[in-house]
């Protein structure tokens, strides 16, 4: 495991993860966990900041409901990463969600197993 992972891995408590590493169901979920580490190492966030951030979205899921299985660890995740985004400026919330819906509607344009193509038709 690279040092930078090893450094998450260790500073944010709770991360799935075998002998090896952190581990992933799905690909958007290694996608979520880099795209962390390369804010973090740009200096966006400290990874203490992180791991309050990152407790507090998982606190608010358990208080809708969220039975804390692990299975939705790297939605709050992703949740975190979108709040400190926009908490520190980098985009807005607006953007990110549209964004996320127009990456949800060429998902739903697009045949299973075939790669998805962001098109300005679908952010219409």
């Amino acid at each position: 495991m690279d040092t930078v992972a090893a450094a998450a891995a260790k500073a944010v408590p709770g991360i799935p993860r075998d002998e090896d590493g952190p581990v992933f169901r799905e690909p958007w979920e290694a996608q979520a966990f880099a795209m962390a580490l390369t804010l973090h190492e740009r200096g966006l966030f400290t990874w203490p900041e992180w791991a309050a951030a990152l407790a507090d979205e998982i606190k608010r899921a358990q208080a809708k409901g969220d039975p804390d299985t692990g299975e939705t660890y790297y939605r709050h995740w992703l949740a975190t990463l979108e709040n400190l985004v926009a908490a520190k400026g980098v985009a807005t919330s607006e953007t990110l969600h549209r964004y996320r819906d127009a990456w949800d509607h060429a998902a739903d344009r697009t045949p299973h197993g075939s790669p998805i193509e962001l098109t300005e038709e679908d952010f219409g």
